[in-house]
């Protein structure tokens, strides 16, 4: 039978996961719980309270009533292989194994940012923002975003902690706008590194097409979401593991890195979806 070392196989799964870390866009956006050895999790939701007169000395209390409504989600499996016979028993080729390791870091990176994705594309947002605010039927802009903020901050949304994914044709369409990279109104990063990263008290986030999916748009209309970040929530069952097993009928390694988690929108109030017209 074929043997690989030990110490190889920790060390590619180290690379691994820091690859797919360093990748994926929203890590660290939402609210991550663990939930290992579970098949549903569940996200608390309280409602809001207001504080109770107090009427006299020793008199009884009044509960607020706070509403609870836990957001269930189930766990999905995925994994990530590849059969490769880049190793053999004698030596390790040192570059083929960065490849890899980039194309399994990448694939599950992406997955997780989908998973997202899929969870404020599946949720009815209590925010929205249309094609016709800065214009009629017009790409991501300013007016657009400064709806976003002003809707969330009405809804007593926290400043601290808020997020924005929109696609890079939506940035591309925002760095046109000079509030946005004139350095009167913003840090000059934006018009050096071309780069739109924090604004009106949002962290940009910014994903191209997917093969996993990616940002739905339907004919010209892209659906872009702001959200806080305790709003959102990411169960991981099984956080990202790799293995390499010999399989001697293909005379091949079977690289294979497995994941299980999904996410769920916990409160559709810290959620808005901005609509944009985006060209053909």
């Amino acid at each position: 039978m074929a043997t690989i070392s030990p110490v190889f196989t920790t060390l590619f799964h180290s690379e691994v996961k820091h690859a797919y870390q360093a990748q994926m866009t929203l890590r660290g956006a939402v609210r991550t719980k663990s939930a290992t050895g579970s098949q549903t999790v569940k996200f608390p939701k309280l409602g809001r309270g207001v504080a109770m007169p107090r009427t006299a000395p020793a008199s009884d209390v009044v509960p607020m009533g706070l509403d609870y409504t836990p957001a269930t989600v189930s766990m999905l499996d995925w994994n990530a292989s590849e059969y490769s016979d880049i190793f053999d028993q004698a030596k390790i080729n040192f570059e083929d194994r960065a490849e890899l390791v980039k194309a399994i870091a990448g694939a599950m990176g992406r997955r997780y940012d989908q998973l997202i994705i899929n969870a404020l594309v599946a949720s009815t947002p209590t925010h929205q923002v249309g094609n016709d605010i800065g214009g009629t039927n017009t790409d991501l802009n300013l007016l657009k975003l400064i709806e976003a903020k002003k809707l969330m901050d009405a809804a007593n949304v926290p400043a601290s902690g808020r997020h924005f994914l929109g696609h890079t044709n939506g940035q591309a369409a925002l760095l046109s706008t000079t509030q946005i990279t004139s350095s009167d109104y913003a840090t000059v990063k934006a018009l050096i590194r071309g780069e739109v990263n924090q604004f009106l008290g949002f962290t940009f986030h910014w994903v191209g097409d997917m093969d996993e999916g990616g940002l739905p748009k339907a004919t010209n209309t892209r659906s872009n979401f702001a959200w806080h970040e305790d709003a959102v929530g990411m169960a991981i069952g099984i956080d990202i593991r790799t293995t390499i097993d010999w399989i001697p009928v293909k005379r091949s390694w079977l690289v294979s890195s497995d994941f299980s988690g999904n996410a769920v929108v916990i409160d559709e109030d810290g959620v808005a979806e901005i609509t944009t017209d985006e060209p053909a």
